[in-house]
């Protein structure tokens, strides 16, 4: 699995093929061994499964996606009884798998396969239905496009894409879908070339920053990216490690800020007395931030936007799952579409 990368080659095609991005970095952090139970919440290609798997531990792997569960059953029968696949969201992980992994990594966004899909609606450099949809459930992104309110859709395109035109692009759009609504890939990628422009020197297509924010809000990926930090913090036994690895800024400071309210200290105002002490439920592993390498990048261009952020779970309770500490802004509710 991978996010969109700084040089937004995902949402207008990329690289062909998935390549996990660094992994000797999260091998080295997770340290797989024979006796071990290791969790990857975000299976894709198997890519880091596999490692971990050749590493002698076992593996409970999960993912959203119907087809990347479909395509993981060969590796299934190539390790019996050490790999356990399971079809699910990584945000309830604590729920879907058994005992107390000894590590958990979690591998943020979507997955090159999917980008390759063209029915699968997250790529314009073929075209396809506007769906976008992990688990091919829920609203797709032809009904955000069409269905949302213009202001909701610039709050999407801005946040979530950090699109400079989010409310032009959302105008357009709200303009031309009372006529013609939009339901291709391309459509709406020539749509949005056709009102920003597009200067020949230009290496990111003037449409990957909408295309990304609408992704991300159809999957709900900050949410689930939230949840499923609170979810492996319930799993973990003591020792346990945490392994994640981000391609986008908002996915980092989201768990840059989970690992630092993790740390514990006292809790309350600064301009109040002491109220009390939160014991830490994790523990830094490593310096910080890991990047990939140079000669990482220069062989798998989508890995230079990749970092890597670690810890190890202490004996302590799990400390309140609050998502207040995220600083999300409050988005529209995809799920309203349907209600509605």
């Amino acid at each position: 699995m991978a996010g969109l990368g700084g040089d937004g080659s995902h949402a207008d095609g990329g690289p062909a093929r998935h390549i996990p991005v660094l992994l000797d970095e999260v091998i080295a952090a997770l340290q797989p061994a024979s006796g071990k139970h290791i969790v990857d919440g975000t299976f894709g290609a198997g890519g880091y499964t596999r490692r971990i798997l050749d590493a002698g531990a076992s593996v409970t792997a999960i993912d959203r996606d119907p087809t990347a569960i479909a395509a993981g059953r060969a590796l299934e029968q190539e390790f019996p009884g050490r790999l356990t696949l399971v079809q699910g969201r990584f945000s309830e992980l604590d729920t879907l798998v058994q005992g107390t992994p000894d590590g958990i990594v979690l591998d943020i966004g979507v997955s090159s396969m999917q980008i390759d899909e063209a029915e699968r609606g997250f790529s314009f450099q073929k075209d396809g239905p506007l769906d976008m949809r992990m688990s091919s459930e829920g609203v797709s992104a032809a009904d955000v496009v069409n269905r949302l309110k213009l202001g909701d859709l610039a709050r999407i395109f801005n946040f979530l894409g950090e699109e400079k035109n989010a409310g032009r692009i959302a105008r357009m759009i709200d303009k031309r879908r009372v006529s013609e609504p939009f339901t291709r890939t391309r459509d709406l990628a020539n749509a949005i070339e056709a009102l920003v422009g597009r200067h020949p020197k230009d290496r990111i297509h003037p449409a990957t920053r909408v295309f990304q924010a609408l992704r991300i809000f159809v999957n709900d990926e900050l949410g689930e990216l939230a949840r499923a930090l609170f979810a492996a913090e319930r799993a973990l036994q003591p020792g346990g490690r945490l392994v994640v690895v981000t391609f986008h800024s908002l996915e980092d400071r989201i768990v840059k800020r989970f690992f630092t309210d993790r740390l514990g200290g006292t809790g309350g105002s600064r301009h109040l007395p002491q109220v009390h002490e939160r014991l830490p439920s994790f523990t830094p592993l490593g310096k910080g931030m890991v990047g990939p390498s140079p000669e990482e990048e220069e062989r798998n261009p989508r890995a230079r936007s990749a970092k890597l952020r670690a810890a190890i779970r202490t004996a302590n309770p799990p400390l309140a799952a609050d998502l207040t500490i995220f600083g999300l802004p409050k988005l529209p509710d995809a799920n309203d579409l349907n209600r509605n």
